[in-house]
């Protein structure tokens, strides 16, 4: 049974009131006895809360500060995983999740303050899971506030007027150390309740160890690495935590992540040793099980009821039939994170050989066709095979001649499009797939100048950067059921995966502190188990790993599930990264008189620059809020 069964099932007006916001809340429409006397009214009550849980999913919006509406600017798309046409440089949340939160808050307490008066109607054992279903969520809510505003108002009973006074209902900002310190009281105490097992989509014991790992990495990478200082007038630091409790978060998280060792595993269902195509295969199978060994907790979608459109955003023109294609474009820097092709000192692919000329190859897939299994499953590649067809992605046909190789078709650097040179040999088409001419090749067949996927530019809704998304996106949907607001794919909140990987990263950051030389062995073996799931060459020994390689290794397995954004966030290098940043692209021609294809490597050639503000560590606080209640605004709003 799905919990999303009865979010619909019951209207419960338990609105918080605003003074966080905290005015006065109405009356209940629905009494207690009608949700509190039967396991249906519960599970409707759990619904609710579970529905408003703040998962940054398919159809959360960094540009609308919203959790139920997938915008076209994506989180991958404003941390440099990804472009789009959409998005014109760096931004931070246009969050507007404040009064959301604390209506999530105000409902679980009044659940776990109302639920003792009606236990006799229950098993005992259902009680503890429900409470510890709350207290779950309630950690969920306050990680999704500290990790956007720092310390908020932490606030762990229902609020009442008039027996309160409106000054008492004006709960001041705690120390963002107070609010990290309740995310792990709220998560031990659900642990300590909840069962081994639930219903898909409903938390576990397991469930509050994973959320305890992920929000305690976050509570040390900030003492470790944040700068940003913000105190109120009584001294409590707003923003910030003290350096020295860094390690203390460290260890919390990585004991977090060992509760999880021998209760799942990686999904290796369909995986082969020396195999890339099971290894990719079973990467992309991955994410469309929902009772694999490696999900943790899912959020379920069920058409018609419950449904997003994640499909016809992502997929690749030539398949698109609802209006809308190509809204996540992964960039070159993305792709340079793998191994497998040809790359210069400095990490980045290499297209030319050592006389300057591009290298050809006698296949648009030939390129790539020893990347690591994992990078394939997460990015179409250029010609690589989606619903059995493949993905035509190519920028144009050069029709001069090849006798002693071909330059650039611009100098390295530098930044106009390919239509704006002086190089007569050169066919490219602004027009899409359906209004390009065909041009007839030296062999007698005819090509598009631009593939069915792009690029070109009269029709934007093709790729932008020479790749398209893989990940997620669902190869048995019908055709025609590609549309707004018809995918019903399962998003994977937790999963093994991520927890092995802040397992590394809290170990190293031990080991880093002087606690001891296993755990950088640990982090070493829980690097390995993910790369060779990945089908990545495995590390040698424990001295070859870093905090860097770590971090990569992080951004690889985890890219475009929405983590990345955060993880740069807490690291405190998004400036650093994005700093008159412009992210680079892969444009694949046909060389006509060779019979064979080569690659550019170039800047977007919108030619956007990406310069992350420090400010957007610690975002602004709604001015309602900051008006109604006198809370003190964070740094530089």
């Amino acid at each position: 049974m799905k919990i999303t069964k009865y979010i619909v099932s019951i209207v419960l007006a338990f609105s918080l009131p605003s003074c966080v916001e905290l005015e006065l809340s109405p009356l209940n429409v629905v009494q207690d006895e009608d949700v509190f006397n039967s396991v249906d009214g519960i599970n409707s009550y759990l619904a609710r809360v579970y529905s408003g849980m703040p998962m940054e999913d398919f159809r959360y919006s960094p540009e609308r500060g919203l959790f139920n509406f997938w915008a076209l600017t994506p989180m991958c798309v404003v941390d440099g995983e990804a472009i789009n046409r959409d998005q014109g440089g760096a931004q931070s949340e246009n969050t507007k999740y404040w009064s959301d939160a604390y209506s999530s808050i105000r409902d679980i307490n009044y659940f776990l303050e109302t639920l003792p008066n009606y236990a006799s109607n229950f098993q005992e054992s259902d009680i503890q899971t429900w409470k510890g279903e709350m207290y779950f969520n309630r950690a969920f809510v306050y990680f999704a506030l500290a990790k956007r505003y720092g310390g908020v108002p932490i606030v762990n009973e229902v609020l009442k007027y008039p027996e309160q006074s409106i000054d008492d209902l004006k709960i001041p900002r705690s120390s963002e150390e107070a609010v990290w310190d309740q995310i792990k009281v709220d998560c031990d105490e659900a642990y300590s309740l909840l069962p081994e097992t639930n219903e898909l989509g409903r938390a576990t014991k397991f469930a509050a160890a994973a959320l305890k790992s992920r929000a305690m990495l976050y509570a040390g990478s900030i003492a470790k690495y944040n700068e940003i200082s913000l105190a109120d007038n009584e001294g409590n630091r707003l923003c910030g935590i003290p350096k020295e409790r860094a390690t203390e978060y460290f260890q919390e998280a990585y004991d977090a992540a060992k509760l999880l060792e021998g209760h799942f595993s990686l999904y290796k269902d369909d995986w082969k040793a020396d195999d890339k195509e099971s290894q990719y295969q079973n990467f992309v199978n991955m994410f469309f099980n929902d009772n694999s060994s490696e999900n943790i907790l899912i959020r379920q979608y069920e058409y018609p009821n419950s449904v997003h459109g994640y499909d016809c955003y992502a997929i690749p023109r030539q398949f698109m039939v609802g209006g809308y294609s190509s809204y996540i474009c992964p960039t070159l820097e993305f792709v340079e994170m793998f191994e497998g092709f040809p790359k210069d000192a400095d990490g980045h692919i290499k297209t030319t050989d050592e006389n300057g000329k591009y290298v050809l190859y006698d296949n648009l897939t030939d390129l790539f066709a020893d990347a690591e299994p994992r990078l394939r499953a997460t990015v179409i590649l250029p010609g690589d095979l989606f619903k059995e067809e493949a993905v035509e992605i190519w920028r144009g046909i050069y029709t001069g001649p090849v006798d002693g190789g071909i330059s650039p078709l611009i100098p390295e650097g530098t930044l106009p499009k390919y239509e704006a040179t002086d190089c007569a040999d050169l066919l490219v088409t602004s027009n899409s797939s359906n209004s390009q001419t065909a041009y007839t090749l030296s062999n007698g067949q005819t090509m598009n100048a631009a593939g069915r996927s792009g690029r070109f530019y009269n029709d934007a809704a093709c790729s932008m950067s020479g790749f398209a998304i893989r990940k997620y996106l669902n190869p048995d949907m019908d055709a025609a059921l590609v549309v707004e607001n018809r995918s019903d794919q399962s998003w994977i909140e937790f999963r093994y995966g991520e927890i092995l990987l802040n397992r590394a990263e809290a170990a190293f950051e031990l080991a880093e502190a002087g606690a001891g030389v296993n755990y950088k062995e640990d982090a070493f073996n829980c690097v390995n188990e993910i790369r060779e799931r990945a089908g990545a060459t495995l590390l040698t020994s424990s001295n070859v790993l870093s905090m860097d390689s770590i971090r990569i290794e992080r951004r690889k397995e985890l890219g475009f599930e929405n983590k990345i954004w955060w993880d740069l966030k807490r690291w405190r290098i998004l400036d650093k990264e994005q700093n008159n940043k412009m992210y680079r692209i892969l444009m694949p021609f046909y060389a006509d008189k060779a019979n064979k294809w080569f690659f550019d490597a170039r800047y977007d050639e919108e030619n956007r620059r990406y310069t992350f503000d420090t400010r957007w560590y610690y975002v602004e606080i709604p001015s309602d809020v900051i008006n109604s209640d006198g809370l003190t605004q964070n740094p530089g709003y």
